[in-house]
């Protein structure tokens, strides 16, 4: 990406812990029929009924200020748990209204969707996020200026960065730009950890020992590339007492690196945008573009 980034006097890269509150949501928004699936629903409610204040505990231990991205719905169903979130002075960013497939979405549906989580994160606990992560990190190509639109200051949905960078509009001539904070589904618990019978994932559940390793080797490595590391929990997964536990010691190396800087994601972009980095405009390529390259098989 263009442009020199520098962290904060003192500081050699950052890391962020991240969690996903999709609740009932993702599941929802899978399959609507879901609703019907008793032990499926309580699966899915163990993470703002019960891990919630487990994760809420380790992060006051380990002294960590962390960024909660979450479904207006998930709000709605656990308005407590959400505003215990922020009592603790945690960010709450956007994830949705009911985690919905963005990549089906109109331009006019997304925007939809964008201001009904809003209108929920403000009802439920008075919070305006400045910060956005697409539901399974499918980012539209018009996303960027809806998020502009609304008073965002970055995103959290992309794959193609080792640090934050300045993100313009690529489906339009819209002026101003979005932080961008890069995301790897190498550091997703749900690679590690999801899997509901019928629903979701391989049926192979990682030991949370590994888990802590690969994701350690990923922050020693950030470190040395002077990166930012940004790790995404489910609470409903990560929140299990096991892998509660091995994030805590996680957490804790992840601490002790020299010059680490762990913080939220609005902290990470709020020193990005006063870096004034050239903005970076991802390159769309047309129909017509795509039918070309192939022209040669296609004839």
């Amino acid at each position: 990406m263009p442009g020199e980034f520098t962290w904060p006097t003192g500081m050699r890269a950052a890391a962020a812990f991240t969690f996903d509150l999709d609740a009932e949501s993702c599941a929802l928004a899978a399959d609507r029929s879901n609703h019907d699936r008793m032990s499926l629903m309580s699966h899915q409610s163990y993470g703002p009924q019960v891990a919630v204040p487990r994760l809420l505990e380790i992060l006051a231990r380990q002294d960590v200020t962390a960024t909660f991205f979450v479904p207006g719905l998930s709000a709605e169903m656990y308005p407590d748990t959400v505003r215990r979130i922020v009592d603790a002075g945690h960010e709450v960013a956007h994830h949705g209204y009911t985690h919905e497939p963005m990549g089906s979405l109109t331009r006019s549906q997304e925007a939809r969707v964008l201001d009904r989580g809003l209108e929920a994160l403000d009802a439920v606990a008075g919070v305006r996020p400045v910060g956005y992560r697409a539901p399974w990190w499918e980012l539209n190509w018009h996303t960027p200026e809806l998020l502009l639109e609304r008073g965002f200051r970055y995103d959290s949905s992309l794959l193609d960065g080792d640090r934050p960078y300045a993100m313009g509009c690529p489906d339009s001539d819209a002026t101003g730009s979005l932080v961008e904070i890069p995301v790897d589904w190498a550091l997703d618990d749900w690679e590690q950890y999801a899997f509901y019978p019928g629903w979701t994932g391989s049926g192979v559940i990682e030991s949370p020992v590994k888990a802590k390793e690969m994701w350690f080797l990923e922050a020693q490595a950030m470190h040395r590339e002077n990166g930012c590391f940004v790790l995404t929990n489910h609470p409903f997964l990560s929140g299990r007492p096991g892998r509660a536990q091995q994030l805590e010691e996680l957490i804790e190396r992840t601490k002790a690196l020299p010059g680490m800087w762990v913080t939220t994601l609005e902290r990470i972009a709020e020193h990005t945008a006063s870096l004034g980095l050239p903005t970076y405009r991802h390159r769309r390529m047309s129909a017509e573009q795509v039918r070309d390259v192939f022209s040669h098989v296609d004839e």
